[in-house]
């Protein structure tokens, strides 16, 4: 058995998320079904993490098994050119170790955040970005941000249906910057809850509102109550952007 590694961008605009499911299509099925018909076999695929609906990936990582040895390069060209017309693409391929995992194997994950903050509404990056026409302050949300980083019990910015063991997730980075009309969220940890950066982010747009203080977004957390959080910020403007192993 010949275990591949393989590192992915998609457009989550028309996916379920992720993973496979029964009410729509997903970018794992489309990957699986790229892999049978071009090599005719049946495979799993395990992704670094199940990205929701409409979540994109510039570096999404993948493994799964094929029973015959393929060249690195052949894998990746045929699986793009079974994969047309998804807006998924496979930018990497690699034979890896049979012990390699793409979930269990990740020692963190970087995902970005993009906000237009502007008047004029969205004509290129509709579904790439959240649109905020109501003016934020970058610096403000960069300031609440800081209180959020490190470990901390995330009740408050976990979705009520999260499968994780437990709410306790170390958060090593969590930056706000700006650049013109877009401001840019940076995360890093080991791991995520499920829609913890978006709750991050719809707190955060508080704090840029002027709405709330960083000592506001502070107590929300330490309060540990999903209800004593921000709202949850739209799918559109999260990215899964590199995971390191």
């Amino acid at each position: 058995m010949f275990r591949y590694k393989i590192r992915i961008e998609y457009d989550g605009r028309g996916f379920v998320g992720w993973q496979r499911q029964d009410n729509g299509p997903s970018v794992q099925q489309a990957l699986e079904e790229a892999v049978e018909k071009f090599c005719g076999e049946t495979v799993t695929l395990f992704g670094a993490g199940r990205t929701d609906s409409g979540v994109h990936a510039l570096g999404q990582v993948a493994h799964f098994d094929l029973e015959r040895e393929n060249g690195a390069d052949t894998v990746r060209d045929a699986l793009n050119f079974h994969l047309k017309p998804h807006a998924v693409s496979v930018l990497e391929a690699e034979l890896t170790e049979c012990d390699f995992d793409a979930r269990l194997s990740a020692r963190e994950r970087v995902y970005l955040y993009r906000i237009t903050n502007r008047r004029a509404p969205l004509g290129l990056n509709r579904g790439l970005s959240w649109w905020v026409p109501a003016p934020l302050d970058a610096e403000a949300m960069n300031e609440a941000a800081k209180g959020l980083i490190g470990e901390h019990d995330f009740t408050t910015f976990r979705a009520t249906h999260c499968q994780a063991k437990s709410p306790v997730k170390t958060l090593d980075v969590l930056d706000v910057s700006r650049s013109g009309e877009v401001i840019e969220i940076a995360a890093r940890a080991r791991s995520f809850l499920h829609h913890q950066v978006r709750n991050l982010v719809g707190t955060l747009k508080l704090a840029g509102e002027g709405k709330w203080t960083a000592g506001d977004v502070k107590a929300a957390l330490e309060k540990k109550d999903r209800a004593a959080g921000g709202p949850t910020a739209p799918p559109d403007g999260l990215y899964l952007v590199e995971v390191v192993y």
